[in-house]
């Protein structure tokens, strides 16, 4: 049995190379994906697919990934949101934190450390990280 078994993911990044690692790592674990290149392609799916686990990049092209993580947060059913970044910046992380986002985590990120942190997430049930 695979951490991740008939989790619908949508992974939202503009970066071709990290989406497929991603995307291949969270599939190897039995995970079904779905995969947006920006932040509009992002919310359209999430509107149409209602995946469970969305892992975000910040820094994306149409529609920033803290809009997509406002929206997300206030669905009457939010998914568990890990947003992913290069910024290394305090503040950036202080105000994904405000907004809701369950984890956030610094690029590059080892495939294995995001596989488990979503794991640990849907099994504690996803309270929003704390500052």
């Amino acid at each position: 049995m695979n951490r991740l078994d008939d989790v619908l993911i949508l992974v939202v990044d503009d970066d071709p190379d990290v989406l497929d690692g991603i995307d291949l790592a969270l599939r190897s674990e039995g995970a079904r994906t779905l995969r947006a290149i920006d932040g509009n392609e992002a919310i359209l799916f999430w509107r149409s697919h209602a995946p469970q686990v969305v892992v975000l990049d910040m820094m994306l092209p149409k529609r920033s990934g803290f809009l997509v993580l406002e929206e997300l947060t206030e669905a009457e059913t939010p998914p568990i949101v890990v947003m992913v970044t290069a910024n290394e910046g305090k503040r950036h992380m202080s105000y994904a934190k405000s907004l809701g986002v369950h984890a956030y985590l610094n690029k590059p990120i080892p495939l294995e450390t995001l596989i488990q942190t979503i794991s640990d997430l849907r099994r504690e049930g996803s309270p929003p990280a704390s500052e």
